[in-house]
């Protein structure tokens, strides 16, 4: 049971879910094809190989328990982001209480398919989430949450 599960309120489902983008793993991958090419250099860069496929392969290992603890959730009551396993950065805010969703994209991020998102909560809490996959249909779901809830129905 993930974090969203066992902190969903008496009534609450869950409507939409969110994920972190495959982008976390392009720094390991480019240390590991800097590896292969140091293989494939000679000898004195094939020493230097093992080095690079031990960074790749610890910083994909980090990339992957983020991915792997990251949960983000839109239910019919709130907006909930968690990331981080030993290190917890949580975010659970009333749909009723959500004053606006920034959604940051660079070029590249735009391209991809990527970016942060910024939930501004009353009392001017600004928490940032970066590299969300598909981070303005994550925006959207929730808008279409606060509007339900406005207009006093419940959507699926």
């Amino acid at each position: 049971m993930g974090y969203v599960e066992s902190n969903l309120m008496a009534g609450e489902r869950v409507v939409a879910r969110g994920r972190l983008h495959w982008i976390i793993f392009l720094w390991p991958a480019i240390f590991a094809l800097i590896g292969v090419m140091m293989l494939t250099g000679g000898r004195d860069s094939a020493q230097a190989a093992p080095g690079a496929f031990i960074i790749a392969a610890i910083w994909g290992g980090l990339a992957f328990i983020n991915l792997q603890t990251s949960e983000f959730a839109v239910t019919n009551k709130r907006v909930l982001m968690k990331v981080g396993w030993i290190r917890r950065h949580s975010l659970e805010v009333l749909l009723s209480k959500v004053e606006g969703i920034q959604v940051h994209q660079g070029i590249l991020g735009r391209i991809l398919g990527y970016g942060s998102i910024v939930v501004s909560g009353t009392g001017g809490a600004k928490d940032p989430f970066p590299r969300i996959a598909s981070p303005l249909d994550f925006r959207k779901r929730v808008q279409e949450q606060i509007e339900a809830k406005v207009e006093g129905r419940q959507t699926a």
